[in-house]
């Protein structure tokens, strides 16, 4: 009998099924090993030497894996194939006493039978270059949140961390938000004409884009009045006609990025929801008859490479489903950026006949619209040019220019297949409308002409897709960290949503501040990026993991030691007074900061050391119809939810029910939501509406 050690327990019975009886499958559930929960753990006066213990509740894990590999005639490590799975058959090797440079290592791809049954037959010694790039981030991480962390919760408040990563991935949240407040719209005008041939009902849209032999740009109204006076008894004079055929290429396979950023732009999905689904569909999704099957190939990938099997795969498909003219003479090759690992192939479906359809009525929901759209977008990734046919029409009314671009689809080739969600805001857009044909000198009817005042746009927010697109671009982090660090800023309350859009809480503010005047060397975009690089040139074996970590903390000591001693410590906030009585002695309850956040106390303390939960206001939930202003929603004492006037104390009112600013019109109290229903506050008036 021979062993297998994978590392998700989620792949254990797929793999199983498909290496049979003379194999055992076992998993580790993760990480066997690791630095200590409570302590350091590393020592910085030896080398960086680190010190590892199996975890507390991988300690049973251990002892059944050395149970059964005691009784094994080989014992192979299949973990992960990316950096932390070398890692974790490196912990593994160490626990069950293997050798690490024998031939115990198998690596797989995709959790097919064919791919199993190959990884079996080249077992390779653990890749120690691999690991000790695991191993230096592993220990530059702890460098920095144990030695950061602290002076963070001393100078700002306790409970809170920083990290390499997830600090640079915040300030640039932060950032954002910075150049939003101090953005100043700029008013323009566009001027745009309706117009139509002689006895046809297709009107169509023309721009404005040049006026007395000038590119165009209107910034205030006198302006424009300026070019409507011109155009008062103009004729619309097709002046020019430009036709020109125009193609586009093939997108590339998707990357962990990509696919993150398409399932949100297009199936409104978070990053945790893709993760997931991402996750099972890598694992495998049970099916009737047939047991758990996997459907796609390796999920944390930043590179868009593919094998030469799954090109020849993809073209057969793309011949038997579409016809030859769909498929290109020569395969599609795409450009796998300079800085990606490129240690595996895209994601792709293992096997393009499993069809998304095929298991829409099975597979979860949100794994059937992730797999339909990785799916699409291999199949057209080896799709012929998608071709149009544009049409660009100028128009000449007195001194003014006006410009039409017609494009009409002429071969679907790989948009067949896939469509691209555009990214670019539509205001922005060169606007694509439908042309009737035109001749050169034409004569067009006027429809309308319809001016439109405008103001710049600041930048958008982040939102989740965006984030991870711009820590890709700027080389932050690694496709298995994307997820993991935004998922972070929530969870520490650095960031809130605002809709779909990320935003910075007062204290993301506060500690990006903070980090900015004491450590901005070493936490920002361009420091983070080269030390991702060096951890690429451990792993290539160009570098001593050991003189990384050591160059890092010759700089960072000397931060620190200045954050320590210099740094300004943040004042403890004045407490804030609210309209709940202390249920002890009658003294008004005050908002208090403590360790664990925010918390009631008794404004009488110390003579009275009450305390309650505080429990953030809602967003505004109505109108108060005795002053006007936002209705919020409160929790009494005892946990009743009610509706209070948010002028208070100027303004008393408070409600059982969501006041809606609006007097009964039979006998002139407030009226309130209900259910479904508007009822007056008045218990003796009937009226209702719904």
């Amino acid at each position: 009998m021979k062993l297998i050690v994978i590392e998700s327990p989620g792949k254990r019975e797929t793999i199983q099924k498909y290496l049979g009886k003379d194999y055992l499958v076992m998993s580790s559930k993760g990480h066997v090993r690791d630095l200590p929960q409570k302590t350091f753990g590393v020592d910085l006066t030896k080398n960086f030497e680190p010190k590892y213990e199996i975890l507390p509740d991988k300690k049973s894990v251990i002892e059944d894996i050395k149970e059964k590999a005691k009784k094994a005639d080989q014992v192979l490590l299949a973990t992960d194939p990316d950096r932390e799975g070398e890692a974790i058959a490196w912990h593994l090797a160490y626990c069950l006493g293997i050798d690490p440079s024998s031939k115990c290592r198998i690596v797989f791809n995709e959790i097919s039978k064919s791919a199993v049954e190959k990884a079996l037959l080249s077992p390779r010694p653990i890749d120690l270059n691999l690991v000790d790039a695991q191993q230096a981030r592993r220990i530059l991480d702890r460098i920095m949140g144990y030695k950061l962390s602290p002076i963070l919760c001393k100078k700002i408040r306790p409970r809170l961390s920083a990290g390499r990563v997830q600090s640079v991935a915040l300030r640039l949240v932060v950032d954002r938000e910075k150049e939003i407040e101090k953005f100043v719209p700029e008013e323009y005008w566009n001027v745009n004409v309706l117009l139509k041939k002689n006895n046809q009902s297709l009107t169509f849209k023309s721009a404005l884009v040049e006026y007395k032999n000038k590119k165009v740009k209107l910034t205030k109204k006198e302006e424009v009045d300026s070019v409507l006076e011109n155009l008062k008894i103009a004729s619309y004079i097709v002046s020019s006609l430009k036709k020109t055929k125009t193609k586009s290429k093939a997108p590339a396979p998707f990357t962990t990025s990509t696919m993150q950023q398409d399932a949100l732009n297009k199936l409104n999905m978070s990053l945790k929801r893709t993760t997931q689904a991402a996750q099972q569909l890598y694992e495998g999704i049970e099916l009737p008859n047939e047991g758990k099957i996997a459907f796609i190939t390796y999920i944390r990938t930043d590179s868009v490479r593919i094998s030469d099997d799954a090109v020849k795969m993809a073209r057969e498909h793309i011949l038997t489903k579409y016809g030859e003219k769909y498929l290109p003479k020569q395969p599609n090759v795409f450009h796998v950026k300079e800085n990606a690992q490129d240690a595996h192939e895209a994601i792709r479906p293992i096997s393009l006949a499993r069809t998304p359809e095929s298991i829409k009525d099975i597979a979860p929901s949100d794994a059937y619209k992730l797999y339909k759209l990785i799916y699409e977008r291999f199949v057209a990734c080896q799709m012929a040019e998608a071709e149009y046919d544009n049409v660009t029409a100028q128009i000449k009314a007195n001194e003014c220019t006006f410009k039409s671009v017609g494009k009409t689809l002429t071969f679907a080739g790989w948009t067949g297949a896939y469509k691209v969600v555009e990214s670019v805001e539509k205001d922005e857009k060169e606007e694509n409308t439908k042309l009737p044909s035109l001749e050169e000198g034409e004569v067009l009817n006027l429809v309308e002409i319809k001016p439109e005042q405008k103001f710049t746009k600041p930048p958008s927010r982040y939102t989740e897709a965006t984030l991870v697109k711009a820590m890709e671009e700027k080389g932050i982090g690694r496709p298995a960290t994307y997820a993991p660090t935004v998922t972070v800023l929530a969870s520490r309350q650095y960031t809130e949503k605002d809709g779909k859009y990320i935003k910075p809480t007062e204290l993301g503010r506060s500690v990006t501040g903070f980090l900015e005047n004491y450590f901005n060397k070493m936490i920002n975009v361009t420091f983070t990026a080269y030390m991702e690089t060096k951890l690429d040139e451990i792993a290539e074996n160009n570098l001593e993991w050991q003189k990384v970590i050591d160059d890092f903390w010759k700089s960072f000591k000397d931060l620190l030691v200045n954050a320590n001693f210099k740094a300004y410590v943040s004042p403890k906030p004045e407490p804030i007074e609210t309209d709940i009585l202390c249920d002890k002695c009658g003294h008004k309850m005050v908002i208090r900061e403590g360790k664990y956040g925010k918390f009631l106390g008794c404004s009488n303390f110390p003579n009275c050391k009450n305390i309650m939960p505080y429990n953030e206001p809602t967003a505004p939930k109505g109108i108060c119809p005795e002053c006007g202003k936002e209705v919020l929603q409160k929790k009494s004492k005892k946990g009743k939810i009610f509706y209070s006037c948010s002028g208070y104390p100027d303004c008393k009112f408070m409600s059982w029910d969501i006041p809606t600013g609006e007097k009964c019109p039979e006998c002139g109290a407030y009226l309130v939501k209900k259910g479904k229903k508007i009822i007056c506050s008045n218990s003796s008036c009937k009226y209702v509406k719904e």
